[in-house]
């Protein structure tokens, strides 16, 4: 899973290879989740979606780069609340992806970690799923199967996030 041969550049001339560890981390405590909470097969774009949006909030929460398995409990109601319904979850990202970019412009070499998460963000932005219309109101009352009902074309963030926050919520 290591990502586009990112080289370490920190002058030792070693070449060694940058290994993303903050943005692979967040990406398995996402995966553990969404998999705990069996909301969908893993091998779905919806899961990947869930993942993907739960893996940005996991590693741009993480404001002192330190994630860690004993931090990962005590940030289960963060995780939340950012990924509530009522909250700009997508002006968060921006916002702090840009932050990101800023803090790494002046650096060296170029975050491995910071490319994952932008490869994923741009995923989640550029990719639409079809899904049911969770806002359409069936006409006279009728009840819908799961598989029944109006659907549309929705951006993958906007699917995957609440499978995310429901994963958080049934940890």
């Amino acid at each position: 899973m290591l990502h586009r041969g990112h080289e370490s550049t920190d002058g030792t001339g070693g070449g060694e290879l940058a290994v993303p560890m903050a943005w692979l981390y967040a990406e398995y405590i996402a995966d553990e989740l969404l998999r705990t909470g069996d909301l969908m097969p893993p091998t779905s774009f919806e899961f990947r979606a869930g993942r993907d949006a739960l893996a940005l909030t996991v590693f741009l929460s993480d404001t002192d780069g330190e994630l860690s398995g004993i931090r990962v409990i005590s940030q289960l109601e963060n995780w939340l609340s950012l990924t509530a319904y009522d909250q700009p979850w997508q002006e968060w990202v921006r916002t702090r992806m840009a932050e990101l970019t800023e803090r790494a412009a002046g650096s060296a070499a170029p975050s491995p970690d910071l490319a994952l998460a932008a490869d994923a963000w741009r995923w989640l932005e550029e990719t639409e799923l079809l899904a049911p219309d969770l806002d359409a109101v069936p006409g006279g009352g009728a009840v819908f199967g799961e598989d029944e009902g109006p659907k549309v074309w929705t951006p993958a963030w906007r699917l995957g996030l609440p499978l995310g926050h429901l994963a958080i919520h049934l940890f």
